[in-house]
């Protein structure tokens, strides 16, 4: 039985269970958010996002890790300042296709995500000085795969670049060939090396800069047409990846294999750049290329 007379026992907590309330309301999970703090895939290290943004998605052990366009656009460009060029709209989902999802909703999915059409995403301005048309791959957007929508992007590209007499530069970056457009998405293949032939007869150069990963039917077509072709340090550049050769030949590839710098060492890459400094290389590289009005190897 409680006695009336003697003073009510306080809450458990005491004095500081009246002061919680406000001190959850001054310091709420919303001031931590969620992606401050971004692990090396290398070392296992916690790396602050703010520093690497600074280093241009560069660990401290040297791995240059994947960007989506829009960054890529502004590290490229001088002063990070470019003209945004509109790539074409596309037939959606012209073979109604279902993998357990249909397409149309795994498109709808990438692109509030990505906040873009598709994968690519083209830009004009200066490299260092030099101008130029941009074109970026993103992997972030299902793959970087390539489909109706990134080949049609690319011929605007190479016709933009015509039109304004500048060389077109290509940044790789995907996984193969978008397998829910089927023989229309291979088409783009053949599609691309024609525009690349266009560039070509007008006497204006292609540059690739090679992404990782750089894999499937962009391999075996427009990112290996380039009259120079550059590469990000550790990039994965092949047509099928290191596991699938492994098992069908049944042996272990050298170490390295498929990587930059072991393609640079067989010649089908000219030359490994670090991050920070390709916008300068490639204003070089361009700048002595349209110098001389070069014809394209």
């Amino acid at each position: 039985m409680v006695d009336k007379n003697k003073p009510q026992q306080e809450k458990r907590g005491g004095w500081l269970s009246r002061f919680a309330p406000g001190v959850r309301k001054i310091v709420s999970r919303r001031d931590t958010p969620d992606n401050l703090w971004v692990k090396d895939p290398d070392t296992g290290e916690m790396l602050y996002r703010s520093d690497l943004e600074g280093s241009l998605w560069v660990t401290p052990s040297g791995r240059h890790m994947r960007i989506d366009a829009p960054t890529r656009l502004r590290f490229t460009f001088d002063g990070g300042q470019y003209e945004s060029i509109d790539t074409p709209d596309v037939p959606e989902d012209p073979l109604k296709f279902s993998d357990g999802k249909p397409y149309r909703e795994r498109l709808a999915a990438a692109r509030k995500a990505s906040g873009r059409k598709d994968t690519m995403a083209i830009g004009f301005g200066e490299l260092d000085g030099t101008p130029a048309v941009v074109i970026v791959q993103d992997f972030t957007f299902m793959g970087g795969s390539l489909g109706m929508a990134a080949g049609e992007a690319f011929i605007a590209a190479a016709r933009t670049a015509i039109e304004r007499g500048v060389p077109l530069v290509c940044f790789t970056a995907a996984g193969g060939a978008r397998m829910q457009e089927g023989a229309l998405s291979l088409m783009q293949m053949a599609r691309t090396t024609l525009a690349i032939q266009e560039l070509k007869a007008a006497r204006l150069p292609f540059v690739v800069v090679l992404t990782d990963p750089t894999t499937g039917g962009v391999t075996a077509s427009y990112a290996m047409l380039g009259d120079v072709h550059l590469a990000e340090p550790g990039a994965l550049i092949g047509f099928a990846g290191p596991r699938v050769i492994e098992a069908t030949i049944r042996e272990k590839l050298p170490p390295g294999f498929q990587r930059a710098e072991y393609l640079q060492e067989k010649g089908m890459v000219d030359r490994v750049v670090v991050r920070a400094d390709l916008p300068r290389v490639l204003g070089q590289i361009l700048s002595m290329l349209m110098g001389g009005k070069r014809r394209a190897a």
